[in-house]
C-alpha cells in the first residue's frame, strides 16, 4: 500500500517526536499554488550505512535529526541503489544505469539544475563521475573526490601527532571548488571529516543566503564508511551497550520493525550470514563491542552533523520551502580491513573495521551486504521531507530506484532534462518521477529494474526477482524471490519456476547488451 500512516506511536512517543499531521501539497509543474517559489533541494547521501542502523528504520543508535525527516515526511521500504558506493553515485547524479555513464553522453542534476537557475553547491565524497564537481555543474564544492580516507587527517602527519593510518598507504585526493589537493593535511588539530563537511555546507548557505534563486545543496558524506575513527566521547555513549552480541541485536532491530510498521506479515528474520560466527563462539567480545561502538558514534556524529545543517535552514527561513532527501549508497559493509590489529578501533592511528557480523545486523532482515544484489546490498533507507506537500510521518511501500532521482528534480525545480549538452548527445533518463508519491497518488511501476556489479546480478520484475552472485556463472544459477511473499529472500523458487527464471535472465541479458554490458555466456 502507498502512503499508508506509519503505525509507529510507540517509537515517538519513546524519542518525544510527535505526529504531525501536515497539509498534503498542490505542487504543479514548478509552483505551489500557495507560493511562486521553487523549492530548496537539499540530498543528503550516508556511506556504507546499513538499511536498519537510524532509529526510524528500526535501529538503536541515537538518530533523532535523520528521524525527524522521517517523522515530518515520507519513509520509503523499498527503494534501490547500485549496490557500491560510486555506481549509486553515477546513477544517483545522472538518471542512467552505471553502465551507461561516461561523462560525455551523460549530465548530472546539478548541470541542469543549474541552467534552470538553480545556486548548486556540494560537500563530501564525489567518487565515481568523471572530472571534478565543478566541472559538472556545481558552483561550489568541498570534498573527498575518490575513495575513502582517515576522518581525523587524511594528510601528511601533524608536528607534535601520530602518523594517521591510511588505507594501504595510498593518499587520497580532495579538492576545494577547482583545485585538488594530494595530499590534503587539515592544520586544525580538532578537525573531524563529517564535521569538516558540514562547516563548509553551513558556510555555502550563508554565502549566498538571500539570493533570489534556490538552492541545491548535495551533502555526501564519508560516514559510516571504514575505517572505524571517531572522537571519544561520541564512542564512549555506546561504549558496552553492544556485548548483548550481533545475534540478539538483530532480533531487537527485527522487533522494532514490525512495532514501526516497516515490515509484512509474511516476512521472516533471514537467518545470521553463515560467514558469522554465533556470538557465544567468540572471544574477544569486548573488542567486538568496541568496533560497533565506534561505528555507532560515527552514524551518531553524522547525526549531529545533519541537525546543523536542517538547523541553519531553519535559521534562513527556508525550511518550508526546501526538499530534504536522505539516504545511503549501499548496504553496510562486510569487507574486512584491519590493517593496524594492534591498534583498536577509534583513534587517528587505526584502521579497522566492524566485519560480516555486524554488517549481517545493519541490513536487518535482509541477506548479504555492500556489492552484493540480494536485498542487502541494494535496498536503501529513503526518506523525503517537503513541507506542505508530502503528508507527515507516511510509509511508502513502492519500489523506487536512484536512477528516480534525476526526473524527480527536474519536475520538483521545472528544469528541462537535455537531450544535448555541452555538444554532446545525451542519453535519455532512466528513470521515473517520485513526485506521485510523494503527493500519495500511484505512480507506473518500472517494468524493469536490473543490477550488475562485480559480477553480482539481479532483476526485478514487479514482485518478483531473481539474484545471481558473481561465484556463479551459469545461466540456470539463478536464484528466485516472489518479494510480495517473501522480502527477505528466503525461500529460493528457482527449482520449480525454471521458465520463470529463463525468461527474467533474458531480459537481463537485453538491458545488459542495451546498457553496454556483455552477453553472459550460458
Amino acid at each position: 500500500m502507498i502512503g499508508n500512516r506509519m503505525n509507529r506511536r510507540s517509537f515517538l512517543k519513546s524519542t518525544g517526536l510527535l505526529t504531525v499531521t501536515m497539509v498534503s501539497g498542490c505542487w504543479s509543474s514548478v509552483a505551489c499554488k500557495e507560493t511562486s517559489k521553487r523549492p530548496n533541494i537539499l540530498i543528503i547521501l550516508a556511506d556504507d550505512l546499513g538499511f536498519s542502523d537510524v532509529g526510524c528504520y528500526g535501529g538503536e543508535i541515537n538518530t533523532p535529526h535523520i528521524d525527524s525527516l522521517a517523522k515530518d515526511g515520507m519513509l520509503f521500504t523499498q527503494f534501490y541503489n547500485c549496490a557500491r558506493c560510486a555506481p549509486t553515485r553515477q546513477s544517483l547524479l545522472t538518471g542512467l544505469y552505471p553502465q551507461q555513464v561516461d561523462g560525455k553522453h551523460s549530465v548530472t542534476f546539478a548541470e541542469v539544475l543549474r541552467d534552470a537557475g538553480y545556486r548548486t553547491l556540494m560537500a563530501g565524497k564525489w567518487h565515481g563521475y568523471p572530472g571534478l564537481p565543478t566541472e559538472r555543474g556545481f558552483d561550489r564544492y568541498y570534498g573527498l573526490t575518490d575513495g575513502t580516507c582517515n576522518y581525523f587527517n587524511p594528510g601528511k602527519r601533524r608536528p607534535g601527532e601520530s602518523e594517521p593510518a591510511k588505507d594501504y598507504g595510498e593518499v587520497r585526493a580532495w579538492a576545494i571548488d577547482g583545485k585538488t589537493y594530494r595530499p590534503y593535511t587539515p592544520q586544525d588539530p580538532n578537525w573531524y571529516a563529517t564535521d569538516a563537511f558540514t562547516d563548509y555546507a553551513l558556510a555555502y548557505l550563508d554565502e549566498y543566503a538571500g539570493e533570489e534563486r534556490p538552492f541545491l545543496l548535495f551533502l555526501s558524506y564519508t560516514a559510516p564508511h571504514h575505517p572505524l575513527q571517531a572522537p571519544e566521547e561520541e564512542i564512549a555513549k555506546y561504549r558496552g551497550k553492544y556485548k548483548m552480541g550481533w545475534d540478539k541485536l538483530r532480533e531487537q532491530r527485527w522487533q522494532r520493525m514490525q512495532e514501526l510498521g516497516l515490515t509484512a506479515a509474511n516476512w521472516q528474520l533471514s537467518a545470521r550470514d553463515a560467514d558469522a560466527p554465533g556470538w557465544e563462539d567468540v572471544e574477544n567480545k569486548d573488542q567486538w563491542d568496541l568496533a560497533m561502538a565506534v561505528y555507532a558514534a560515527m552514524v551518531d556524529r553524522m547525526d549531529q552533523n545533519i541537525g546543523r545543517v536542517l538547523s541553519k535552514i531553519r535559521e534562513l527561513g527556508e525550511e518550508e520551502n526546501t526538499l530534504v532527501l536522505f539516504l545511503s549508497d549501499n548496504g553496510a559493509c562486510a569487507e574486512v580491513n584491519n590493517q593496524t590489529p594492534d591498534i583498536p578501533p577509534g583513534p587517528m592511528e587505526s584502521y579497522r573495521t566492524y566485519d560480516v557480523p555486524w554488517a549481517n545486523a545493519g541490513d536487518t532482515p535482509f541477506r548479504k551486504f555492500k556489492c552484493w544484489t540480494h536485498e542487502g546490498g541494494i535496498c536503501t533507507p529513503l526518506i523525503v521531507k517537503w513541507p506542505k506537500v508530502i503528508e507527515a510521518a507516511t510509509i511508502n511501500r513502492a519500489p523506487g530506484h536512484v536512477i528516480d532521482l534525476m526526473p524527480t528534480l527536474c519536475e520538483i525545480s521545472g528544469a528541462a532534462y537535455p537531450e544535448r549538452f555541452d555538444n554532446s548527445n545525451i542519453l535519455s533518463c532512466e528513470g521515473k518521477s517520485l513526485v506521485p508519491l510523494l503527493h500519495g497518488r500511484q505512480r507506473e511501476s518500472h517494468a524493469i529494474l536490473c543490477w550488475e556489479h562485480i559480477g553480482n546480478k539481479a532483476v526485478r520484475q514487479g514482485d518478483w526477482k531473481i539474484v545471481q552472485p558473481r561465484r556463479s556463472t551459469n545461466l540456470k544459477s539463478w536464484e528466485l524471490y516472489n518479494l510480495a511473499k517473501d522480502r527477505t529472500e528466503i525461500h529460493n523458487l528457482a527449482p520449480t519456476s525454471q521458465k520463470r527464471v529463463e525468461r527474467m535472465a533474458r531480459a537481463w541479458q537485453d538491458w545488459a547488451r542495451r546498457t553496454g554490458l556483455k552477453r553472459e555466456k550460458k
